[in-house]
């Protein structure tokens, strides 16, 4: 079965981007490639990342599609493992596609996906950025407002570009003076 997308509802979402639905009853094969948890961000699934992008299910056959944070993300070969292992255990005979377009973006996690990532510390992405045409480079640090996810303070520093992972900036919360990682907006 092809679980269709639909738009983001939040304004900040990029023209033309979908987010995969919420899996239909019955259809185990999505529920159990939904529960495969992030590599790099454990707290959250791959549904709740955005980047679960489809599984079609045929009997015991299985095709789950995903989508990578960025090009040449290092924790995709895991994702597919994850994925095949999670649906074999099951029974299923599981196979992954990448698609590349369209392009992920933060926008597609979930607010419990957020919210998870607030839970643990993290501070959640704003809204992507948006562009129509060629994206500049710029090799100066990004201008974000990011609120602590200890304290709420918006008092808060860029220590470094990147964290644990790319996809992560570091910073320090000016008031209660923890650091933290911000993931990237997208």
């Amino acid at each position: 079965m092809i679980h269709p997308t639909k738009p983001r509802e939040r304004g900040a979402a990029r023209e033309g981007l979908a987010l995969p639905r919420g899996p239909r009853k019955g259809n185990t094969a999505y529920a159990l490639a939904a529960s495969v948890t992030d590599p790099e961000m454990p707290m959250l699934t791959l549904e709740d990342l955005g980047v679960l992008r489809d599984v079609r299910e045929s009997g015991r056959e299985v095709v789950v599609t995903i989508t990578p944070t960025y090009s040449g993300c290092p924790a995709m070969a895991t994702m597919r493992d994850d994925l095949v292992h999670r649906l074999t255990d099951a029974g299923y005979a599981a196979r992954v596609e990448v698609a590349l377009s369209p392009a992920w973006s933060s926008d597609w996690i979930t607010e419990r996906g957020r919210q998870a990532l607030r839970d643990h510390g993290l501070s959640a992405p704003g809204p992507a950025p948006r562009s129509g045409g060629p994206i500049p480079l710029t090799l100066m640090p990004t201008a974000r407002a990011v609120a602590c996810p200890q304290c709420g303070s918006d008092r808060t520093e860029l220590t470094s570009e990147y964290g644990a992972t790319a996809c992560k900036a570091l910073y320090r919360c000016s008031d209660c003076l923890e650091p933290f990682e911000h993931v990237k907006e997208i």
